[in-house]
């Protein structure tokens, strides 16, 4: 897609020169949006744990070149503040976490440590930087009490969770709602929000127990793809989606009238790009070579449980924020499968390859639709 000049001038606008901390920048999610930062010209600090994995997103586009990236873990708060020393931002992006949904089940205390603890000591240590504006602590749409409804979650229903992830996530919304009110309160003073977005996937992920990079491992081994729960429905999106959705919400919470921005947010895909996992693994195979492989069904033993039924109604930050989504599955999918067959090829400068995507993301109006589940442009 090539780049169309112009269409997000006024958010490059909004937070070029501005010191920036993302936590969670060696992550998937975290390492994208630190890649715009940079190209809009913020200039970004980034605090977490070494990349997750290997190979990484962080490693693919060399981000230690491009940002100041410090390793702290968030639940040590001395570790915290020593590397932070000196930092003095005027926006923070929260999205360190432990984001597996079965490592909880494995490790509840880590990941209600880092959740849950990692997220207060950050926002002692925001709350303590004299040039902070503007908080954003992004969760999770799984924070939300799941009833299995067929109808999306708004950001009013009922927090909670039945498996450590989930709770930790319903926890993160309640520490930072708690902050907001005793600490960032002062409609003249630094804002907070919360950011909620569901499954996200793009080129770069390789975490444990998400499907497109189980794809690419399989793929890579020649082996076939293993699928636990094919009829699972999720808000697929492209990564760059929710992060527009970030960014557009920590513009506003640096603009005038900012304390109306602070609160909480859905950022998710349209109901026509909501599809099951079997569907957008068949998809996502079929717009590649180097991704088409077999598919194997089969329920594990002693399975942890998945929810199979999860939806957001972003209708509030379309309303409010002018934000929607203007990617469609067919786009969502290309844009993914070229990112991973061009690694898988061994294109030697990766960086480039995310740099054009996020430019030709960027020069898009919104758009949706459901074109693209049978085959890609």
């Amino acid at each position: 897609m090539p780049e169309l000049p112009g269409e997000d001038d006024g958010l490059a606008e909004a937070l070029a020169g501005r010191k920036v901390l993302v936590t969670g920048h060696s992550g998937f999610k975290g390492g994208w949006l630190c890649l715009w930062l940079e190209r809009m010209g913020a200039r970004v600090v980034g605090i977490s744990l070494p990349p997750p994995t290997t190979p990484s997103f962080y490693e693919a586009v060399g981000l230690d070149r491009l940002i100041d990236s410090r390793f702290a873990d968030i639940r040590d708060p001395e570790a915290l503040g020593r590397v932070a020393n000196g930092v003095d931002a005027e926006l923070v992006f929260h999205l360190a976490a432990q984001p597996i949904v079965r490592r909880s089940h494995r490790l509840p205390a880590e990941t209600f440590a880092t959740n849950v603890t990692g997220t207060a000591n950050v926002l002692d240590l925001a709350r303590a930087m004299p040039s902070l504006r503007a908080v954003v602590v992004v969760t999770s749409d799984k924070c939300y009490d799941n009833r299995g409804w067929s109808w999306p979650y708004r950001e009013t229903d009922r927090l909670g969770g039945t498996d450590p992830y989930s709770a930790s996530k319903a926890c993160t919304e309640l520490v930072a709602e708690c902050y907001r009110r005793l600490w960032f309160a002062d409609p003249e003073g630094p804002q907070l929000a919360t950011a909620r977005a569901g499954n996200v996937i793009g080129g770069g992920d390789w975490a444990e127990d998400r499907l497109v990079p189980d794809i690419v491992r399989a793929a890579s081994n020649h082996l076939p793809l293993f699928i636990r729960n094919p009829r699972s429905i999720r808000p697929w999106q492209h990564v760059l989606e929710p992060l527009s959705g970030y960014l557009l919400l920590a513009a506003r919470l640096l603009s005038n009238g900012r304390a109306s921005f602070s609160g909480a947010w859905n950022f998710g895909p349209s109901s026509e790009q909501t599809v099951d996992v079997e569907t957008l693994a068949r998809a996502i195979m079929a717009c590649s070579r180097e991704l088409d492989l077999p598919i194997r069904f089969g329920a594990e033993i002693d399975a942890p449980h998945e929810a199979s039924v999860l939806k957001l109604d972003s209708s509030k930050a379309h309303a409010e924020l002018g934000w929607s989504p203007r990617l469609t599955v067919e786009q969502t999918l290309s844009l993914t499968a070229e990112w991973y067959a061009a690694y898988l090829r061994g294109e030697p400068d990766m960086r480039e390859i995310s740099r054009a995507q996020l430019a030709g993301y960027r020069g898009l109006r919104s758009s949706t639709g459901r074109e693209g589940l049978r085959r890609c442009a």
